[in-house]
C-alpha cells in the first residue's frame, strides 16, 4: 500500500475507534452486551497498530 492509502486507512480506523467508545459507553449505561463491542475495539487497536507499523516501515525507505 502506498502511504496516502495508509494514511486514510489509519484515519478511518481511527474514526471507527471513537464512534466504538462512544458506543461502548452507551451500552455500559443501558447494561447492554458491552463484550462484543469491547471485542472490536481490540481489533481495531490491533489494525491500527498493524498500520501504523506499516506507515514506519515506509519511514525507514
Amino acid at each position: 500500500m502506498e502511504r496516502k492509502q495508509l494514511e486514510a486507512k489509519l484515519a478511518e480506523l481511527k474514526s471507527d475507534y471513537v464512534r466504538l467508545q462512544s458506543d461502548l459507553e452507551k451500552v455500559i449505561f443501558v447494561r447492554g452486551r458491552e463484550q462484543e463491542t469491547e471485542k472490536e475495539l481490540v481489533r481495531l487497536e490491533k489494525e491500527i497498530a498493524e498500520v501504523n507499523r506499516m506507515l514506519d516501515e515506509l519511514d525507514k525507505k
